[in-house]
């Protein structure tokens, strides 16, 4: 199986995640480092995706609650609507080659999906899929988001699985665009409390059983998720 380097960022403001996936992708792209995936948190955050207006259209709160409540806003490049990220959201950024097997965006999508259905599952959680959206759910509430860029068979970006988020900053906007859903979280969803680096022990067996990779860590990082 080919080596999956796996990166425990902490706690990382949106704008310089998206600068360090820039540079990552271009050294993927050279072959200067092997698959990555980047399990990280973010400060309050409400990123757009690339259908800026329509995003926009879903954003509810004024810029003085925003203000208020240290939210920044940022457009991300993804595809997607908007959504929230933030404390307590394990947010996965996965800097992966899909050639010379894996080069279809529609699985790339669904292989996301089920990883973290899978890892759902780990916690006796049965969630699964909704026709016609994106995400893993449990019933009709979203537990986690999917949104990503790829770019010659380059990707980035990716998903954001709920742990013990504060749902109601999901408040101030319409999710994903979905105005007939709700959200939820591991905590929530199990009714005990889940920490971040249980969840992200859950994502990374279950993201190197679907995607076939073999893990390694990089030597001296050590898990950094705040509990």
């Amino acid at each position: 199986m080919r080596p999956l380097e796996v990166r425990h960022l902490g706690v990382v403001p949106y704008a310089v995640a998206a600068e360090m996936q820039r540079t990552l992708v271009e050294e993927r792209r050279a072959e200067r480092v092997p698959d990555l995936l980047l399990l990280l948190e973010h400060p309050h955050v409400i990123t757009m995706g690339v259908k800026r207006d329509a995003a926009r259209s879903h954003l509810i709160a004024s810029p003085e609650l925003l203000a208020e409540r240290r939210v920044e806003i940022h457009d991300s490049g993804r595809g997607g609507d908007i959504t929230y990220h933030g404390p307590g959201q394990l947010v996965g950024y996965p800097i992966l080659d899909l050639r010379p097997d894996r080069c279809d965006v529609h699985k790339y999508v669904r292989d996301l999906e089920e990883v973290m259905i899978r890892a759902a599952a780990d916690f006796g959680l049965g969630a699964g899929r909704v026709k016609g959206l994106t995400g893993a759910w449990v019933g009709a509430d979203k537990l986690g988001a999917i949104g990503v860029r790829i770019s010659r068979w380059i990707t980035s970006h990716g998903f954001a699985l709920n742990v013990m988020t504060d749902l109601d900053y999901f408040n101030l906007i319409v999710p994903c665009g979905i105005a007939s859903g709700g959200v939820t979280s591991l905590t929530r969803a199990t009714g005990r409390p889940v920490g971040m680096q249980e969840a992200g022990a859950a994502i990374i067996s279950r993201f190197s059983d679907v995607f076939e990779r073999q893990v390694v860590t990089p030597a001296g990082m050590t898990s950094a998720f705040g509990e």
